[in-house]
């Protein structure tokens, strides 16, 4: 027999008032739909989902009425839902990580009797992930060609083309007519001049008709996305190709596929937990998947890409331009830097990886996405 809660228990386990489920009740928000023996009402299985649904908004922030919209929408299930909170949540730590990572930064000023300045006490506060990121980008990410080649090819005869979470304007191929989406206003402030039009807009929520346009791409940025289905599923509806960059974190042995991560930076693994597979990203666009390799010469600084030059990690403007140090935050980047360079200093790196040293590309999970 299903378990049902009184009001009390409820409101003892939620860490909430009964005050407060009495006026979701009253509202229509969240209301109790069983009975105990004794006739009072109860909440069921499925009511004490949808409060936790409307907890967790709550305590992002979302007023009443948002969350009666979030929480009956018609086009989403249950599934969808979580991971869409599960990505309000990676959004909020992350803001927290770059509001830590800034103090911190002030810390190490002050320490030295320098005063930030009252614009720079006030960006912490505004900062999302890529604006505290974006700035680092110009420097050490750029289009890396022997990639390109496969993106562009992989577009075919596409005249039109959507680039999602288009940053900077890197991998937008220059002989089509392109049209960007970027959410964070630092990286469509730093799209050069001359780059195509570029539209403020998230990738689960494309303004655009079906069909609008021959392609849509996107190049390591699924992973920032709130719902990575539901954005490949946006990009599938407004164009009739899509050709996606991502990674794949599917595999039994991902984890010892890239030094960093597997000896310097376990954290990374967390940043994992709850990512869609590769056959569910693939299956949301209806495409195949297909490996792409890393030269070791690599001209865009993602995380992987200086994975035979382990001394770039040791420079700060290389670890600003990869979210990755800013969502583990400053703690780990520092034990992971420290570890490291003392690698390096003492020979232990390069006797761990003399296999990877002659090597000219490294399969290190990146995978190509077409449909």
């Amino acid at each position: 027999m299903e378990e049902h809660l009184t009001v009390g228990r409820v409101a003892e386990l939620a860490g909430v008032s009964v005050r407060t489920l009495h006026h979701y009740d009253e509202i229509g928000l969240v209301r109790p739909s069983a009975r105990t023996a004794g006739g009072y009402r109860a909440y069921s299985a499925d009511d004490v989902e949808r409060l936790r649904e409307v907890l967790a908004h709550r305590r992002l922030g979302f007023g009443l009425r948002e969350i009666a919209d979030l929480v009956d929408d018609p086009a989403t299930d249950a599934v969808a839902r979580l991971r869409r909170l599960r990505g309000l949540l990676l959004e909020q730590r992350d803001r927290a990580a770059a509001m830590v990572t800034a103090i911190d930064k002030e810390l190490e000023a002050r320490a030295m009797g320098i005063r930030t300045t009252p614009e720079e006490q006030l960006t912490m506060f505004g900062a999302q992930l890529y604006d505290t990121i974006g700035s680092a980008y110009p420097a050490t990410r750029q289009t890396e060609p022997r990639i390109a080649a496969r993106v562009w090819d992989a577009l075919g005869d596409a005249r039109t083309v959507l680039n999602v979470g288009a940053g900077t304007g890197s991998y937008e191929p220059p002989d089509r007519d392109v049209t960007a989406v970027e959410p964070s206003a630092v990286m469509r402030a730093q799209r050069p001049a001359g780059a195509a039009p570029c539209v403020a807009a998230e990738a689960e929520s494309l303004p655009f008709e079906d069909g609008t346009f021959d392609a849509a791409m996107a190049f390591s940025t699924v992973h920032h996305w709130r719902d990575p289905i539901a954005g490949l599923r946006e990009m599938r509806r407004v164009a009739r190709r899509v050709v996606v960059v991502t990674y794949d974190a599917s595999d039994a042995n991902w984890r010892d596929r890239f030094w960093l991560a597997r000896d310097y930076l376990p954290e990374f693994a967390d940043l994992l937990v709850g990512w869609p597979s590769l056959a569910d990203l693939t299956r949301a666009i209806g495409g195949r998947a297909e490996p792409v390799l890393i030269p070791w010469d690599c001209a865009d600084g993602f995380f992987e890409a200086y994975w035979r030059r382990p001394e770039a990690y040791l420079e700060e403007s290389v670890r600003r331009a990869v979210s990755v140090w800013t969502r583990v935050g400053p703690e780990a980047e520092r034990r992971a830097v420290d570890s490291l360079r003392d690698d390096l200093s003492s020979g232990r790196w390069a006797e761990r990886n003399r296999d990877i040293v002659a090597l000219d590309t490294a399969e290190l999970g990146l995978r190509l996405l077409v449909a």
